[in-house]
């Protein structure tokens, strides 16, 4: 019981991290079931219903009784935001802390992740209001150039660190400013200041070469494919979800779209999604590697998975979260 009173009273948490196709949830199941946890999804895809096998959401055979959160919880049609999942997330994280129980958080979305463990709030302006609207109208007749002019004027560093035709994230700054009288660099910086909202245990998973991750993942892929990946794009777009979706712009959705219209072979589409697959992963290792509180644990060629748990254990237990 004091263990347990320790875990929820400083916010602590297990996250399970590394690039697709390494293993995450096997972990993740493991850790929750040996200390009675259950796991948090960070994954940015997995949060869309109907979308199962391109994101390798964990089927309840792989989820052996432990409870998930934070997948399935969206409608495909609509756009998710990094604000709106470490606002929900954060809610699944409390409740499981207030039951008395670990919080695994595993996914390999860095960017989510990372805003659920600082809890990172988000500066107002996210619905879309007149001010949005306005923007919106002024983009359409004159360009994007005179409102980054606009936006230097007010926040010279947001200006000059966004890329001139990113429009989404110029009209974003400019509608923070304007609903909030602070610029977004502000909102930013005061947020960084923050203590983070958790104390995170950070368990990495990777392969020590690069070919043999490389074969995990055309594995990987291969096995989507034959359990019926392009029928589970194809369903999304009979229910209406259209192309230009956020949802569809997952990796092995987008690239079966123009398979599906008869544009060019399953055969091609299938090898890009390897190839889009295996540049992901590559981001993902550079996005980790930046953490240096990552504790990673290695595959050989094999995923070893009791060595990985035996090794958590030993990690867990010298960070103070549970005793010998």
């Amino acid at each position: 019981m004091e263990q347990e009173n320790d875990i929820q009273s400083q916010g602590r948490v297990v996250c399970v991290v590394g690039p697709t196709g390494c293993g995450k949830t096997a972990l993740s199941v493991a850790l929750a079931q040996r200390y009675g946890g259950e796991v948090v999804s960070a994954d940015s895809m997995q949060l869309y219903r109907g979308m199962t096998i391109g994101t390798a959401a964990p089927t309840a055979e792989e989820m052996a009784g432990v409870p998930h959160h934070m997948i399935a919880v969206a409608d495909p049609r609509e756009a998710y935001s990094v604000a709106r999942y470490a606002a929900e997330a954060g809610e699944c994280v409390d409740g499981i802390l207030r039951r008395g129980r670990l919080p695994v958080i595993a996914g390999g979305t860095g960017l989510y992740l990372d805003a659920l463990i600082a809890g990172r709030t988000f500066a107002a302006g996210e619905r879309g209001g007149e001010i949005r609207r306005s923007l919106q109208e002024r983009l359409r007749a004159d360009g994007i150039a005179p409102l980054l002019a606009e936006l230097a004027a007010v926040d010279p560093a947001a200006a000059a660190r966004l890329h001139p035709h990113d429009e989404k994230r110029i009209l974003r700054a400019l509608e923070v400013y304007y609903e909030t009288g602070q610029t977004i660099t502000e909102h930013d910086a005061e947020t960084r200041r923050r203590p983070p909202r958790y104390r995170a245990v950070y368990l990495g998973l990777t392969y020590a070469g690069r070919d043999d991750l490389r074969a995990a993942l055309d594995r990987r892929v291969d096995k989507m494919l034959r359990a019926g990946l392009a029928e589970e794009v194809q369903a999304l777009v009979d229910a209406g979800v259209p192309p230009e979706s956020t949802a569809l712009q997952a990796i092995g959705y987008k690239e079966l779209l123009p398979a599906l219209r008869g544009e060019c072979s399953l055969e091609e589409a299938a090898a890009e999604i390897k190839l889009r697959t295996r540049q992901y992963a590559k981001r993902q290792l550079t996005w980790l590697r930046r953490n240096k509180a990552i504790h990673w644990i290695v595959w050989k060629k094999e995923r070893d998975f009791p060595r990985a748990l035996q090794i958590s254990a030993e990690i867990l237990t010298s960070e103070g979260l549970f005793y010998p």
